[in-house]
C-alpha cells in the first residue's frame, strides 16, 4: 500500500471514529459478502454426474478436443502412450510433481517420463486438471510444482488428465471449491482455463491452431 493511499484511509478512519480494527464491524462485513446475491448460472451444466461427463466431452470435441476415457488412474499411462502411438509422436512426456500422475504406473509402457518445468523444447506434456466445466468444456488448471503452468503452454501436445468426478457443471462451483480447498489468501497465483487447444483467427479471419500455445489438446477422463 502506498503510503498516500494509507494516509487517506487513515483519514477516513479517524474521521468516522473507528481504527479498521473492530471485530463487529468486520464480522458485518463479512456476513453481507457471504450473503450477497450469486449471479445468474447457466442451466446448461446443471445435471447428474453422468450428465455433467457427456455435456463435457460434447462442448471439449466441439472445440477440437480429444477425449479417452479410463476406468482408474492406473490406466491413464497405456492411455497415453495410445495417444502418442496413434499420433507419430515420440514416446516421451513431461509431466510436474502432482502425486497422482508421479504414482501412475509408467515403468509399464515404452513412455520416458521427465519432471519439472518445460524450457520449450518438449513436444509432449501431461497435466492434471483441478476441474472440469461441463458447459463449455472447459479445463481448470491451477499454478505450482505440481503443475507447472509452463506444461500448460509450451509443449505441441497437451495431454490432460481429469477425474470425471472433478466435473462440475458451471464455473462458479469452481471457484467454490477453489476456494474450499486453498482458503483465504493462499489461493494459486495463477489459474488457467483451457477450452480446446490454442488458436487464432486475426490473421486473415483463418483459424490456426497452434498460435499461442499447444496445437493439440487430449483429455484423459478417469471414471473412478
Amino acid at each position: 500500500m502506498t503510503s498516500a493511499r494509507a494516509d487517506i484511509l487513515a483519514n477516513i478512519r479517524r474521521a468516522i471514529g473507528v481504527s479498521g480494527n473492530e471485530r463487529i464491524r468486520n464480522q458485518a462485513v463479512d456476513d453481507r459478502i457471504e450473503r450477497a446475491p450469486k449471479g445468474v448460472i447457466p442451466a446448461r451444466g446443471q445435471l447428474d454426474a453422468e450428465g455433467r461427463k457427456a455435456l463435457f466431452r460434447d462442448r471439449a470435441e466441439a472445440v477440437q478436443a480429444t477425449i479417452a476415457l479410463v476406468a482408474k488412474a492406473e490406466d491413464v499411462p497405456a492411455a497415453v502412450a495410445e495417444y502418442l502411438r496413434a499420433n507419430n509422436l515420440p514416446a516421451n512426456i513431461r509431466i510436474g510433481a502432482d502425486q497422482m500422475l508421479v504414482a501412475m504406473p509408467w515403468e509399464k509402457t515404452a513412455v520416458d517420463v521427465k519432471s519439472g518445468p518445460s524450457d520449450g523444447h518438449d513436444l509432449n506434456a501431461v497435466s492434471r486438471a483441478v476441474a472440469g466445466v461441463a458447459e463449455t468444456g472447459t479445463l481448470v488448471l491451477t499454478s505450482g510444482g505440481d503443475n507447472p503452468t509452463t506444461l500448460n503452454f509450451l509443449p505441441d501436445n497437451h495431454i490432460v488428465v481429469l477425474r470425471a468426478a472433478d466435473i462440475t457443471g458451471d464455473y462458479e462451483s469452481v471457484w467454490a471449491r477453489l476456494r474450499r480447498v486453498h482458503g483465504k489468501g493462499v489461493m494459486p497465483r495463477t489459474v488457467n482455463f483451457i477450452t480446446g487447444p490454442s488458436r487464432s483467427a486475426d490473421i486473415e479471419q483463418k483459424l490456426q491452431l497452434g498460435a499461442h500455445g499447444p496445437r493439440n489438446l487430449h483429455v484423459v477422463i478417469v471414471e473412478a
